[in-house]
């Protein structure tokens, strides 16, 4: 599970719109912005947390502490890179 602040957190870090991250993980739009808005860890589906974790982490996002204690997300930046360059 991930938290509504790691959510809003990894997006910011990758410069995504919702509409990216949507694209990134087959989630929509509509429920990317609702999870967000929420506080603590958001309800859903867990293969909605599934999709959205794997888009993450493929992207180079580490999610860090646990969704109930010290959340947070870091950029691995190798990571990233190899993400930026298989979009080429």
């Amino acid at each position: 599970m991930i938290s509504s602040l790691q959510l809003r957190a990894a997006r910011a870090l990758l410069r995504w719109s919702a509409k990216d991250l949507s694209e990134a993980s087959g989630i929509g739009t509509a429920t990317i912005q609702r999870m967000e808005v929420m506080e603590g860890i958001p309800s859903g589906n867990i293969k909605t947390f599934q999709g959205l974790q794997k888009a993450f982490e493929i992207a180079g996002i580490d999610f860090v502490g646990s969704p109930e204690i010290n959340p947070g997300v870091q950029l691995d930046t190798k990571k990233h890179q190899a993400y930026l360059d298989s979009l080429k």
